[in-house]
This record gives C-alpha cells, sequence and structure tokens, in this order.
C-alpha cells in the first residue's frame, strides 16, 4: 500500500509555483490597482516655492533701489524688497534683493547676464536680516567744515523737513584730511529726493557739501 502512494507521488512530483517574470512583476505594480507613484525631481526640492535672495555687485556706486527695480523688470520686485549694504564709511559694498520666488530669482539671473555692469549672485538670509534699511528716508551729507557746528548744518538744511533730534554728525579718516558727515533722517523717500535736488553741492562755510540719499 504505502509503496503504491510513493509511486503515485513520484509521478506527480512535488507542488510548485511556477510564475513568469510578467506575473511576479504584475503583483507588485501599482497601476494594476489603480494606484500612481508620485514622481519628484531635483528642482522640486532645490527650486520650491519661497524666498530666495541675491547680491548685486559691480557699479552700484550711484544705483537707486527704482534703478534695481527697473533693472530687474518683470522679476515681481518692490522698492521694499532692495537693500544696499554700506561700509562703516558708508560706501556701498553690494544691493540686497529679496526675490519672491525662484523663478524671479531665475528671470533676473537671465537679465543680468546680460548687462557687464553688474553681477548677481547668490545671498544668504542672514545677510538680508544683518543690513541695515535705510529705505532711500535718510540723507548723508560729506564735506561739512571740520569746525562746522550743528547749527552750521541746520542753517544748510534750512526750509526743509527733517528729524533734527536724530541727526548725527561724526567725522571719517579720508585722504588728505579727516571728512565731517551727518547721517540726516526724514519722513520720507520723497523728502529726502526734494532735499537732494535742492542742496546738492551747496556750501557750508565755503566748503562744498555733497549730498547722498542712503538705500
Amino acid at each position: 500500500m504505502m509503496n503504491t502512494i510513493r509511486t503515485a507521488l513520484g509521478q506527480r512530483g512535488s507542488p510548485s509555483i511556477n510564475l513568469h517574470r510578467g506575473a511576479f512583476t504584475s503583483l507588485f505594480s501599482t497601476e494594476a490597482d489603480g494606484i500612481s507613484v508620485p514622481k519628484f525631481s531635483a528642482d522640486s526640492f532645490t527650486h520650491g516655492p519661497g524666498v530666495f535672495y541675491g547680491s548685486l555687485v559691480g557699479s552700484i556706486k550711484n544705483t537707486l533701489r527704482s534703478d534695481v527695480v527697473n533693472l530687474l523688470d518683470g522679476s515681481d520686485l518692490t522698492l521694499e524688497d532692495v537693500k544696499t549694504v554700506y561700509s562703516p564709511n558708508f560706501m556701498p559694498l553690494s544691493i540686497l534683493v529679496k526675490f519672491p520666488s525662484f523663478k524671479s530669482y531665475d528671470k533676473a539671473l537671465k537679465l543680468i547676464t546680460k548687462n557687464r555692469l553688474y553681477r548677481l549672485d547668490k545671498a544668504d538670509p542672514s545677510q538680508w536680516d544683518r543690513a541695515k534699511d535705510y529705505g532711500g528716508k535718510t540723507l548723508l551729507l560729506e564735506g561739512i567744515p571740520r569746525l562746522a557746528q550743528l547749527e552750521e548744518v541746520e542753517r544748510f538744511l534750512s526750509g526743509c523737513e527733517y528729524d533734527a533730534a536724530s541727526m548725527i554728525m561724526f567725522t571719517r579718516q579720508a585722504f588728505p584730511e579727516p571728512i565731517k558727515t551727518a547721517v540726516v533722517p526724514v519722513s520720507s523717500p520723497t523728502q529726502a529726493t526734494s532735499i537732494f535736488l535742492r542742496k546738492n553741492r551747496g556750501y557750508i562755510s565755503n566748503n562744498q557739501v555733497l549730498v547722498r540719499v542712503l538705500q
């Protein structure tokens, strides 16, 4: 009896599952169940939504915030998205720009490559946070006589609206001799521009005074 059973099993062979490659794949295919797997690209991480910062360098000494907005037309910028970084002697070092998206930054980058006066580099958000925002509402008076008193500067600005209580005067080293300078806050960019047009290259005690609007 046992020999008969063994013979029967030997003829049938052991049970097996024969799956060809296509059948095996279909068992793990999400398409078979109507499930789609999201496709990610590098751009999803590096060029995602968010604020991007750039640093504009080059011929920026006399560049205004409005000049930057006009230069990068189409990049969705406002005047509040632009700051100038100054040295302790108020020499412009760079212009920081806050872009609302990578697309905006990328468009500006393409515009700048056609302009040989400037270069646009990436900037760290901390640079933007550290930079003082003068907002076009602060005047810098340079060339004041070394012995001039506050009252003489006030006479120079006679007829202008400004924050006299916040005005600061100091002397900085320069060649061939130190230069006396005043930082004068005003109420608005419009007021700053008005004073610049009226007072730039005026005189205090025979010294010509240059007026700049800090950006």
